[in-house]
């Protein structure tokens, strides 16, 4: 009984790993990427899913040196890594550069749900990553 077992789970491992295919890589710069009129300085590609698809999403966004993203909200918790340079987070209907948070590359800051916030390039240009689950969408405070 015991041989067959293990037969039995080397036949379904091997099938396993041979229906297997590798990994596709997801290439930012082969996707398409676009700016919201009134954010020029921000450019932004839905790499994983999309604002009105169900399940997560990955959007990568490139902040040029100086730009804002003046007060939103998101209607889902959003996720938000930092890739490149360090990105300034407000939170709050206002902005108020003395109230931002430096989160620097390699870290990660949440947006809840509905929590109105805002980012800046201060410093240099940054490139980060937020991630959650759509449906979403971005509603500008003003």
């Amino acid at each position: 009984m015991h041989k067959a077992m293990i037969a039995l789970t080397v036949a379904l491992l091997s099938g396993a790993v041979a229906a297997q295919t590798p990994p596709q890589p997801l290439r930012p710069e082969q996707a398409t990427w676009f700016s919201p009129p009134a954010v020029p300085a921000l450019k932004a590609a839905w790499l994983v899913g999309s604002e009105q698809g169900a399940g997560p999403y990955l959007l990568r966004v490139r902040l040029a040196a100086g730009g804002r993203f003046p007060p939103h909200t998101h209607p889902d918790t959003r996720y938000t890594t930092v890739l490149s340079g360090t990105l300034y987070v407000g939170f709050g209907e206002r902005v108020d550069e003395t109230a931002v948070v430096a989160v620097p590359a390699g870290a990660i800051y949440e947006a809840p749900a509905g929590e109105p916030h805002w980012v800046w390039a201060k410093d240099g240009d940054v490139e980060y990553q937020e991630s959650g689950v759509a449906p979403t969408a971005t509603r500008p405070l003003r």
